[in-house]
Parts: structure tokens; C-alpha cells; sequence
């Protein structure tokens, strides 16, 4: 156990906690990183390899808990359960920049848990909680190409900030997070209000100056501490195999890969021919023989060594002739093709995205303002009005396996698509829809998030909803083999599996929306990373114009079947009346009309029906009741029940008052039945309101022309 230190690191203005030798001792390593009143607990751990294992085994997590901003859980058994999106996505956010710089050869088990322990409404515990996550690997003596650290960077104005808080972040126009090695930039992530591609490199470059600060300040903390950094050799491995392996296929890989007529799976089984041939050769080995012993003891050695050889070479192909394994030249985007309305019209919007073998049907509905989610997290953000999920069955890529629940990756593709998609969403006051889009990959060969940002923009305007400007979107490779490097636009199955780099960037004509960067390397140049995003551009906006082509602009008019809303607004102190005790008025209102009524704290009102007459129903009736009426009012009612002293008269929507015998005709009435009977309609004029709210009505007094008015005004 290390002794207890308290470092502080201060940059851009703000200062960022170190606190290591106090929590967790029996962790590998531990840290509690914080800044202002957020303060995140990160842990990492080894374990000892196991048996048969041949990738890197590691798990990362990251746990909210709910004590952290003062709150208990809500539900039954209040605690936290099922990790909430956000957090999934803050661990596939740690994950990405920390797996490419463990070393390639190494098995052991490893896993770093970030835990939120205290949260304000100003720091967003994810950058924190990346950087303690190099923090506590670096501690735990771990194989580890770093240290690595990440900051997020914001726009106000023209003038970038780091690590912004809640309030900055919704009140710019960037939302970038910028993770680095001293090699380079490691990851990037950002969400952006349509901003020109020079803007966004300025801004990766200003975030990994301040990573390099990060970096420093980790390498001073561990000296302090006395630690080296770790650089375990690679362990020997007998490579009469390996060269066995590569003397057979090369070449009848080679020409494989030279086959650029081949499909996909004319190529994918050309490979495993030759695979097969080789493992029947060495089985046909006597059983002595050292390649044959070598196979046997480790099963999985065969198609490693095969997909090593076909990664060498097609790498090569690449480098060397400038050429991929379908013939494309490294800026060429494959075949597109776009159709809109593919489902019935009952699917408020469809649409079908295709680039060669990948395939995405985007799917949109709009829902009521109920219909939002509601978020049940530690972040501000208190419910989402639109929603995107992404969905990959196994037919996708033509294997068979059990269906199961959406897991990181499904969650963060529909996340990025999100993402990509919400600067050019309409103004809530414009378009109250909440609006949910499903992207189904019912093909995937590569970039089915991009697919599912252009399938999903092609579906929203068919679903009628008035979007600014069309998003598309590509994803970027890259191929380092030594200084020499390459850029591979739209980027298929084999280059993203083989390939260094992911890089996903969508926008509008206008600037960018949307970045995603995952490397599998240590690190590269701001400049190359420029070079990516401007390369993107061109084939974005080829995109584009091939979407445009199936439909250039939202449609006119709604699905038939999709809600009609009718937005009011009353005063707030009638919200509670609209409601009813126990929600019994507003249930009335919704089986009285068969429209959805759903009321904000401010006062808004927005209902809901397939039936526009519906609709203007139940507005009727809420009007009336939240009217607000003064002595001398006339209107057009109807008698609703009769008593000895008097009628009682409905004369707006859920407003009732009372006529006094004495005041039904201008000479003594007997009985209230000689002048009036349930059912009957009558004109009255508000009296007075008494203070206990009841209403006084009279049919003395009423001029001719506002007996006229009040009939015109029953009318409409």
C-alpha cells in the first residue's frame, strides 16, 4: 500500500484533486479523482491469466450511486440496479482510450471500476474518472503504454474551455472529449452544433495540449511515489507454426485479395479454403511432428496465425499499391442507394439505407409529450425527448445466436446517431412531438452507424418532422505501418477488423454534428487526425447528395396515423383542478374524448388524439374549465339537473352554476319544472361568483345582441 498523498494538478483554471493510499487497499491500484464537489473513485485490477484465453480479457465499469447528489433510489427496493444508458456509456467512454495501449500479447484479467461518490451541477464526472482510470492502472504496476489521460472541451462564443460544466456545455456549441498519449491523440467523442471542420481540429488540438498537462502531471505522481512505469517483455513463442502457416498461404492469400470482383462472401470463402487446406496438411503431419504438437496444444493458434498473415498482407496492398481488397481507390465510397415510405403508412416514417452489402431500416414514431423518458441518473438532464435505438441481429452478418438485450456497443451506435441527429431536431414550441427513431442493421458490411444517421435523417422527413438541414455520414480507416500512413474512406467489414482506426464523422453540409474516433494503436498526430476529418467531408456530402436524391425535404403533412397535438396554455393554478383528485378529472376528460391530455408545471397543455376532432374536444373542455369568468358573462347552457330551490346549468365544458327559482323568469315561478326541464338549453348570465368559487347564474337581464353573441360563440 502506497503512502497517503493528496496532489493537485491546476490548469485552465481549475484545479484537479489527486488522492491515492487512502481507499481500497487491496486493489491493484486506486485513486480518487476529483474536482469542485465531483469526486469519482477508480480502482484497477490483474489477475492471473486463464486457461485458453487468446484477447485481452479486460472489464470496465462505471457505477453511479445515487448518495452521490443526496438522492435514494426510487422503486421497491431502493437501490441502484440495471447501470442507467449514460453510464454505459461513460464505461465504453473509459474503455476505448485505455484498451489499445495495453500490450498486444497480454492475457491477464484485468478490470477497472470507476465509481461516482459525489456529484455537483458543475463537473461531469466521465473525463475524470478516464484519467484516474490510467491513474490507478499506472498504480497497479500493470503493462501499460501510457500514462493517458482525457479533458473535455467547449465552445461560448468564439473561444474554446476546458472541462466545461453542465451549463456551458448545453449553452455552446461543442461537446468534444479529447483522450491522448504522449504518442498522440487516443480517442475522440463530440457532439456539435453544425461546426466547419477546421473549428473542430482547432478544438482536438487545444483538448490535447491540455491531455499532455494531464500526462505530466500522472508521470510526477508516480515518480513521487517511487513507481516505474511497467515494460514487461513480450513472452517467446515458438514460431515453427507461425512460419509453417505463412509459407503456405501467402500467396494464395495474396491473390485473393487481387480478386477485387470478388463479394464479400465469395472472398470470405476463397479464405477459408485455404485455411482449410492447411489445417488438413498439418493433420495429416505424423503425430511427433513439432507443427502438428503445436496446433494440437493450442487450438486457436491456426486462425490466429491465418487472420495475422491476411492482416499483414492486405495492409500491404494498401500502403504499396493504394489499392483495397474490393478495388476502391482509399477516397471512394461504395455504391449508396436510398428509398423512403418502404413500410405501410400505420410506421409514422420509414426508410431504407443501403451502401453495397449494408443495409439499415429506420423506423420513426412521434409520441405525446408523456411519451419522453424520463432520466433516473445523476446527470441534469431530467427526460429525453428523442430517442434513437440501434439494433444488430445476428442475420446481419449471416450467424445464428441467441436474441438478447442491447449491450454496449447497440447502445452507444444509437447514442452516436442520437447524437448526430439532435442540432437539426425542431424547437419543442415548434414541434412538440417526442420523436423515437429504431435503426434496424439488417445487413452489415462495415459503418452501420453511419448507415443508421443516414437511414434515420431519410426517415424523419418522411415522417413529416421539419428537421434544419439533412445529417449523413461516413466512417474513416487508417493503415500506419511505420511514418508511411493511410486514409481509407467508408471503410467495409475487413478494414475496420484489420485496420487501425474507426473513425465515424456526420454532419450537414454546413459543419459537423457528431465524431466519434476509436484507435487500436497508441496514438497519432493532431495533423492526421485533420487530415481524416477533411477527407470525411468529401464523401459526406457525396453521401448527401445521393439521399437528397430519394427525398429533399420533410413532408408536408403527418402519417394519417400518427397523433394530432393541440397545444394551450392555462394558469398554473388550475393545473391542480385540471387533474382532478387522484387524476380522476383530466381520466374524465381522456374517456369523455378518447384524446391523451398531458399538462407541464408551467402551465402547458398539449393534447393528443389520432382524431383531430378529438382532440379539439377535449380542448374545449379544458378551456371551459380554466376559463376565467366575471359577473355579467352570458352564455348558452344546458339544464343538467333540477332541486326544489333551483337548475343547475353546464354552460362551458366542466363548468356548472346554479339558476335561483327567483331568477329563471322575470315573475314568481311556482315550481322550477313549469319553466324548465333537464336537457333543455338556455341562455344565462353569470351573477356573481361567491367565495366559496360557486357560481350564481340569472335569465333576467340578457340583451337581445349578447344572447345573439353567446349563440355565435356556442357555434364555433
Amino acid at each position: 500500500m502506497f503512502d497517503e498523498i493528496d496532489k493537485s494538478i491546476s490548469f485552465d483554471g481549475r484545479d484537479i484533486r489527486l488522492k491515492v493510499g487512502l481507499l481500497a487497499p487491496q486493489a491493484g491500484g486506486a485513486v480518487l479523482v476529483q474536482s469542485e464537489d465531483t469526486a469519482v473513485f477508480v480502482t484497477a485490477t490483474r489477475a492471473s491469466a486463464r486457461e485458453g484465453i487468446d484477447f485481452l480479457p479486460l472489464l470496465v465499469d462505471y457505477e453511479e450511486r445515487l448518495y452521490a447528489a443526496g438522492r435514494i433510489p426510487g422503486g421497491f427496493l431502493r437501490r441502484e440496479g440495471r447501470p442507467p444508458e449514460k453510464a454505459t456509456l461513460v464505461s465504453r467512454l473509459i474503455d476505448r482510450p485505455l484498451r489499445p495501449l495495453f500490450p498486444g500479447w497480454l492475457r491477464d484479467d484485468i478490470q477497472v471500476v470507476a465509481t461516482t461518490m459525489s456529484m455537483d451541477e458543475r463537473v461531469p464526472p466521465d473525463v475524470l474518472a478516464v484519467t484516474g482510470a490510467s491513474i490507478a492502472t499506472l498504480l497497479a504496476k500493470i503493462p501499460f503504454n501510457g500514462p493517458m489521460a482525457a479533458v473535455r472541451v467547449g465552445l461560448i462564443g468564439d473561444d474554446f474551455i476546458i472541462n466545461p460544466t453542465y451549463k456551458e456545455i448545453e449553452e455552446g456549441d461543442l461537446d468534444l472529449v479529447v483522450a491522448g498519449s504522449p504518442e498522440g491523440v487516443i480517442m475522440v467523442e463530440a457532439g456539435a452544433n453544425q461546426l466547419p471542420e477546421q473549428d473542430m481540429i482547432e478544438a482536438i488540438d487545444f483538448g490535447y495540449e491540455a491531455v499532455r498537462d494531464l500526462i505530466q502531471a500522472q508521470l510526477d505522481l508516480i515518480k513521487e511515489l517511487g513507481i516505474e512505469l511497467v515494460k514487461e517483455t513480450e513472452p517467446e513463442v515458438d514460431s515453427t507454426l507461425e512460419d509453417f502457416i505463412g509459407d503456405r498461404t501467402t500467396q494464395a492469400i495474396k491473390e485473393i485479395l487481387t480478386h477485387f470482383e470478388y463479394t464479400k462472401g465469395e472472398r470470405d470463402e476463397k479464405l477459408e479454403e485455404v485455411k482449410a487446406a492447411v489445417a488438413a496438411e498439418i493433420a495429416e503431419m505424423p503425430e511427433d511432428s513439432p507443427i502438428r504438437m503445436a496446433a494440437e496444444a493450442n487450438p486457436k493458434a491456426l486462425p490466429t496465425v491465418f487472420k495475422s498473415v491476411t492482416k499483414k498482407l492486405m495492409r500491404k496492398q494498401i500502403i504499396e499499391d493504394g489499392v483495397r481488397v474490393d478495388g476502391r481507390k482509399l477516397d471512394e465510397v461504395r455504391k449508396i442507394s436510398c428509398r423512403t415510405g418502404v413500410l405501410p403508412s400505420r410506421v409514422h416514417g420509414s426508410a431504407l439505407f443501403q451502401r453495397e452489402l449494408t443495409q439499415v431500416l429506420s423506423v420513426v414514431t412521434l409520441g405525446t409529450p408523456g411519451d419522453a423518458q424520463e432520466m433516473d441518473d445523476l446527470h441534469p438532464d431530467e427526460e429525453k425527448r428523442y430517442m434513437h435505438h440501434y439494433n444488430m441481429p445476428p442475420y446481419s452478418v449471416g450467424e445464428t445466436k441467441p436474441m438478447r438485450s442491447p449491450g454496449r456497443r447497440e447502445i452507444g451506435h444509437g447514442a452516436l446517431a442520437e447524437r448526430a441527429l439532435v442540432p437539426v431536431l425542431p424547437e419543442k414550441s415548434d414541434f412538440p412531438y417526442v420523436i423515437r427513431v429504431v435503426s434496424e442493421v439488417l445487413s452489415s458490411n462495415g459503418s452501420t452507424s453511419m448507415g443508421s444517421v443516414c437511414g434515420s435523417t431519410l426517415a424523419l422527413m418522411d415522417a413529416g418532422v421539419p428537421i434544419s438541414k439533412p445529417v449523413s455520414g461516413a466512417a474513416m480507416g487508417l493503415i500506419k505501418e511505420g511514418d508511411e500512413v493511410r486514409i481509407l474512406t467508408d471503410i467495409q467489414g475487413i478494414e475496420d477488423f484489420l485496420g487501425d482506426m474507426d473513425f465515424k464523422v456526420a454532419g450537414t453540409d454546413t459543419g459537423i454534428t457528431a465524431l466519434q474516433m476509436d484507435m487500436k494503436i497508441t496514438g497519432l498526430p493532431v495533423s492526421v487526425v485533420a487530415d481524416a476529418i477533411n477527407q470525411a467531408r468529401a464523401a459526406r456530402l457525396h453521401i448527401l447528395e445521393k439521399m437528397l436524391a430519394a427525398i429533399d425535404k420533410p413532408r408536408a403533412e403527418l402519417s394519417p396515423y400518427a397523433p394530432r397535438l393541440l397545444t394551450i396554455k392555462i394558469d398554473p393554478e388550475f393545473i391542480g383542478m385540471v387533474i382532478g383528485p387522484g387524476g380522476k378529472t383530466i381520466k374524465g376528460i381522456t374517456e369523455q374524448t378518447g384524446a391523451k391530455v398531458d399538462i407541464e408545471d408551467d402551465g402547458t397543455v398539449t393534447i393528443s388524439a389520432i382524431d383531430g376532432e378529438k382532440a379539439k374536444a377535449a380542448r374545449a373542455i379544458i378551456e371551459g374549465m380554466t376559463r376565467k369568468l366575471s359577473a355579467g358573462d352570458v352564455y348558452v347552457g344546458k339544464v343538467t339537473r333540477i332541486i326544489p330551490i333551483g337548475a343547475f346549468v353546464e354552460f362551458l365544458p366542466g363548468k356548472e352554476g346554479m339558476i335561483h327559482i327567483s331568477q329563471l323568469a322575470d315573475y314568481r315561478v311556482g315550481k322550477v319544472e313549469d319553466e324548465v326541464a333537464v336537457g333543455d338549453e338556455v341562455i344565462v348570465k353569470v351573477r356573481e361568483i361567491d367565495q366559496r368559487g360557486r357560481i350564481n347564474l340569472t335569465r333576467l337581464g340578457i340583451h337581445p345582441d349578447e344572447a345573439t353573441a353567446a349563440r355565435e360563440a356556442a357555434a364555433q
